[in-house]
């Protein structure tokens, strides 16, 4: 009875050792109820092992873990666990005719049995547990085993009910609310002060409403205010009047099963637990009146490949129930299969528009500051709610100016000082990274790295052509889509949102051969303009550069500073670059400062003269004190190679 107990804990609870403990106990107490001699040292060694066992159940029911066990504890488990096989190979030798009683002698057997004993002693010592008492028969065994499975099945039932009401709110230490009685009423998330631009996407929910018991799914990136406006929704008027006592918001990042998240939601409605609660949720939800479910914070549950089909099969549950409306709010893009949402689809979140944006900073930090600067603190968020409202604080407290000048030298980890991933975008944005699907998928991770240094985003053709050395490209690019870490804009580049970019140039720059890579296929395009500058061919390049200006001055920074031979092509590609800003955007080039640094430590001669020269022609935007002088430089330089084009160049 004492391992019929244990093995009910073992199937709730993951705890090492328990299996091994519980089927060696029972082959043990099989053998021993045959024996006809040595019976009384076998059956004190069951009592003990009775005794232990005992412990351990009452740790697992007592422990504030919800049953998981300090290491400490689990490494004298395990320590018990060897003491039982000693006992299992003692006992097996007592039986008649067994083999293994002839490989030992008598000797070996008591030597045998002390061990045993003396392990058993360390296990009482560690347990705290009176081992002085022994039962010398079967029967009196029994009774004893009856007595103490009664009372741990007393104290089972005693803590569920002493903590059943307690588990409807903090399950697993996090909170769940809901609106199913007076007392719990409170118990609803409060509904959110400031909520500017996400109109649109409300007004869709609430037509939804209008149509029945609708399935929503609201998805969008980390720190995209997926629940603030599923607590937006939850608050409505309407959404109140018509769910009045029946609407439940649950916090789903504390479970990590099916089952987990089933218990999670009926202790949330009062049920009395027990192993599988999914009937009885149906069940409660079929039996009263129409209710809302919103399950905030999924994708804890949903992310695992192996969590899919076992997660959508309990929504697809849910959703059978006739009147339960039920919304779900998930990081990514990608919304859980075998459920019937409602359509048309709600669109994954994007950030807000810059009106919003600017009433959300100056709800939270006043309307005082200086616009322009606010403009400027809000350029660094990509209009995120989460970031808005970090650095909106922050602002508040500083001043827009200090803001400003902390990012320059802190970047992200100005926004770093919360606790949770609702006050610390760091900690939403390495959340999103440590996502499964990305996990899964090693090059999208790379791929990640390498877009947080594009600003401009990347076409299919850019990561087709650029061949990148990662392996399927476009199922990265999906990944990256599905758990919204990235996104197309409307011109179907795939981008990265500025704060996201921050923090992985900071902490998880791409690989030097990743970059490599691009900066080839970079190089060969502003080469392919340079050759046939002025021509019919190279205006089809000409876009392409457009579109990608910032990300090729981002990678030229990088070759800017590599060692030869990527250095001297990369001062080529400014040149090209410097030459293509000026004929089709009449803007200068920020990286030509830097090759004038670099000039001096250059030991190849033509490239000194190649870059003087082209000063020279483009003198008219980068003004030069002393153009003779400059020629005669490059003259000088021509003794050193010789090279026609060039100094026809120079004459002209």
């Amino acid at each position: 009875m004492t391992t019929n107990t244990l093995q009910i804990i073992a199937n709730s609870m993951k705890t090492p050792f328990l299996g091994a403990i519980i089927n060696t106990t029972q082959a043990v107490l099989k053998m021993i109820q045959t024996l006809s001699k040595h019976k009384d040292d076998c059956v004190q060694l069951l009592e003990q092992i009775h005794k232990l066992l005992n412990a351990i159940m009452i740790l697992h029911i007592k422990s504030d873990e919800g049953g998981e066990m300090p290491i400490e504890v689990l490494d004298h488990v395990g320590k018990f666990t060897g003491v039982l096989h000693k006992i299992f190979t003692f006992v097996e030798a007592q039986q008649k005719g067994n083999r293994l009683k002839s490989f030992f002698r008598q000797g070996e057997l008591s030597t045998l049995l002390k061990d045993c004993q003396a392990g058993l002693q360390q296990s009482f010592e560690f347990f705290q547990i009176d081992g002085t008492r022994v039962l010398l028969n079967i029967a009196e065994m029994k009774e004893d085993a009856k007595k103490k499975h009664q009372e741990v099945l007393d104290m089972i039932e005693k803590f569920s009910d002493a903590t059943a009401s307690e588990r409807a709110s903090t399950i697993s230490g996090h909170h769940s609310w809901s609106s199913n009685s007076s007392n719990s009423i409170s118990m609803l998330p409060s509904e959110p002060k400031i909520f500017h631009g996400r109109e649109s996407e409300l007004s869709d929910i609430l037509h939804l409403f209008n149509t029945g018991m609708p399935r929503i799914a609201i998805l969008g990136a980390g720190g995209m205010g997926k629940t603030s406006l599923a607590r937006v929704v939850l608050h409505h008027p309407d959404i109140m009047a018509r769910y009045v006592q029946n609407r439940f918001f649950i916090a789903c990042n504390s479970a990590t099963t099916k089952l987990e998240l089933v218990n999670l939601i009926g202790g949330h409605l009062g049920l009395k637990p027990r192993k599988d609660l999914t009937q009885a949720v149906l069940q409660y939800f079929t039996d009263n009146p129409p209710s809302l479910l919103i399950l905030d914070e999924l994708e804890t549950l949903w992310e695992p490949a192996s969590s899919h089909a076992n997660i959508e099969e309990l929504l697809s549950l849910l959703t059978g129930v006739k009147h339960l409306a039920l919304m779900i709010t998930m990081r990514g893009a990608e919304r859980p299969a075998k459920v019937l949402w409602t359509r048309p689809f709600l669109k994954v979140l994007q950030p807000l528009d810059q009106e919003a944006a600017r009433l959300t900073f100056s709800d939270i930090a006043d309307s005082e500051h200086n616009l322009e600067e606010v403009d400027q603190v809000l350029s660094l968020t990509d209009n995120m709610p989460l970031a808005i409202s970090l650095l909106a604080h922050l602002a508040d407290a500083e001043g827009c100016s200090n803001v400003l000048s902390r990012w320059d030298k802190e970047k992200t980890s100005v926004i770093s000082e919360g606790f949770d991933k609702r006050s610390n975008l760091v900690m939403s944005i390495s959340l999103s990274l440590s996502s499964p699907r990305i996990q899964s998928i090693p090059d999208s991770q790379e791929l990640l790295s390498l877009l947080a240094m594009l600003p401009d985003g990347l076409t299919d053709v850019d990561l087709i052509q650029s061949k990148l050395p990662l392996e399927n490209i476009l199922k990265c690019k999906t990944t990256l889509k599905s758990t919204a870490l990235a996104y197309s804009d409307e011109h179907k580049r795939l981008k990265v949102l500025m704060p996201v970019r921050e923090y992985l140039q900071q902490h998880r720059p791409p690989g030097d051969c990743l970059v490599q890579n691009l900066f080839k296929y970079f190089q060969e395009m502003l080469k392919f303009y340079r050759d046939y500058m002025g021509t019919q061919s190279s205006s089809s390049t000409i876009p392409r550069i457009k579109s990608n200006l910032t990300n090729i001055q981002n990678v030229l920074q990088w070759g800017l500073k590599q060692k030869q031979p990527t250095l001297s092509n990369s001062i080529y590609c400014v040149i090209h670059l410097s030459r293509f800003s000026q004929t089709n955007m009449q803007v200068k080039t920020p990286l030509i400062g830097q090759i004038q640094d670099i000039l001096p430590q250059l030991s190849d001669h033509q490239l000194k003269a190649y870059f003087l020269i082209e000063s020279l022609s483009q003198r008219r935007h980068y003004p030069i004190s002393d153009p003779e002088a400059l020629a005669s430089q490059v003259v000088e330089l021509f003794k050193d190679f010789d090279d026609p084009d060039l100094k026809c160049v120079l004459s002209v």
